[in-house]
């Protein structure tokens, strides 16, 4: 090389080692790479951290060899200002030439022989740094992998574990017991093991199983929302069974609308097909009142199921009577509906200039009093304002024409 040469080798060799060096300090900064340092695993997991050990202590020892040549080069360089040809020679071979040499306990076994002592092998600075490519490539993978299931299997333990302490708090308050709440922190601590020793025994196709989180997760949220239930009961008792009893109360008067919607469709609508009236707020009363409060010191969580069961059922049953009322009321609706229309339709025929028409007349006539007589025949009243909506159009278009 001439000495232009050398020095923009030098700067680009400079660069390249700093772009190096910093990967494996971002590599070891990794969040994957932290939680493998100092951690005690187990399984899969610690195979994985052996692994990356031993690659990033490679990587660490053919870099040091690597840079330590460059720094050779660069001191080489700075004691001659101006390199003769013997300095060049030397600087060519640093800086081209297999310059690199490794400790001979690196030369791979297959190149060893029985009688030979191994002397280490020698690369150029450009073979070092395409050596090192697919191992740093090797440990970033196996860490960034590690790194995918391990986070996602931690954060979801954490949920799991506020939703466990969530429901410790509301049993501690509440007092007594709770069998399932013992069975699934035996599940939690269990999976918790997992999580924490060997990671990627719970990793399926690269990503992370959560599915034993899950269920534990499932079966606390159940858990909560039944002690939740029990202490909203145990603090607002009577509130809440007011609150029960003004819904029976409206079931009681809906119910009653139903029966008189109904008697009225009976009287006005020839034929009708009506739902069965709602009677369920008898039962539902006796029900509010044979609830009682829970004897001293426990009894909140199974009295919080019962009243949770009578309020949804007094709900639902308000909920199917109010439909069935609008269901019966539809018919007279539907009346009323088929009358408005038919002013709107004779409107029209008097804008058009056939109110005196007397065939218009007579359907007008035929409808109106289908419509209002007791009981009325809806069925033939649709057909007969159809026919009279029709007569019009047909006027129409023919003055048009």
């Amino acid at each position: 090389m001439s000495r232009d040469e050398a020095d923009r080798t030098l700067a680009r060799l400079r660069d390249e080692r700093e772009r190096i060096s910093g990967a494996l300090l971002e590599l070891e900064a990794h969040h994957g790479y932290q939680l493998l340092e100092g951690a005690v695993l187990e399984g899969a997991t610690r195979r994985v951290q052996s692994e990356v050990r031993a690659g990033m202590t490679s990587l660490w020892g053919l870099f040091d060899v690597y840079g330590q040549v460059l720094r050779d080069a660069e001191e080489l360089r700075a004691r001659h200002a101006k390199p003769g040809q013997a300095q060049l020679a030397e600087l060519t071979w640093m800086l081209a030439g297999p310059s690199v040499e490794l400790p001979a306990e690196e030369v791979p076994l297959e190149r060893r022989t029985l009688l030979s002592v191994p002397s280490g092998e020698r690369l150029t600075l450009r073979s070092a740094v395409e050596r090192m490519t697919p191992m740093y490539e090797e440990v970033a993978r196996s860490v960034a992998a590690l790194d995918a299931v391990w986070s996602a299997l931690l954060s979801r333990l954490a949920e799991v574990e506020a939703e466990r302490r969530a429901a410790d708090e509301l049993l501690e308050s509440l007092g007594g017991a709770e069998p399932d709440l013992d069975r699934l922190r035996a599940d939690l601590a269990s999976v918790a093991a997992v999580v924490r020793n060997d990671p990627m025994a719970l990793a399926r196709d690269g990503r992370a199983d959560t599915a034993r989180l899950d269920a534990v997760r499932a079966g606390l949220a159940e858990v909560r929302r039944g002690l939740a239930e029990a202490e909203r009961l145990r603090d607002g008792f009577a509130d809440r069974l007011r609150g029960i009893a003004a819904v029976v109360a409206e079931l009681r008067g809906t119910e009653a609308d139903a029966r008189r919607a109904r008697d009225e469709v009976l009287a006005k609508i020839a034929s009708p097909v009506l739902p069965d009236p709602p009677e369920l707020s008898a039962a539902l009363a006796d029900r509010l009142a044979a609830v009682g409060r829970p004897a001293r010191g426990g009894g909140w969580n199974d009295l919080a199921v019962r009243v949770a069961d009578l309020d949804r059922a007094a709900r639902d049953a308000l909920e199917r009577a109010r439909e069935t009322t609008g269901v019966i009321r539809g018919l007279l609706d539907r009346r009323e509906e088929l009358r408005g229309r038919l002013e709107s339709y004779r409107v029209k025929a008097a804008r058009l200039g056939h109110a005196e028409d007397a065939e218009l007349a007579r359907i007008y006539e035929q409808a109106r009093e289908l419509l209002w007589t007791s009981p009325c025949d809806l069925r033939k009243a649709t057909v007969t304002l159809s026919g009279y909506q029709q007569a019009i159009n047909a006027r129409a278009k023919g003055a048009e024409r």
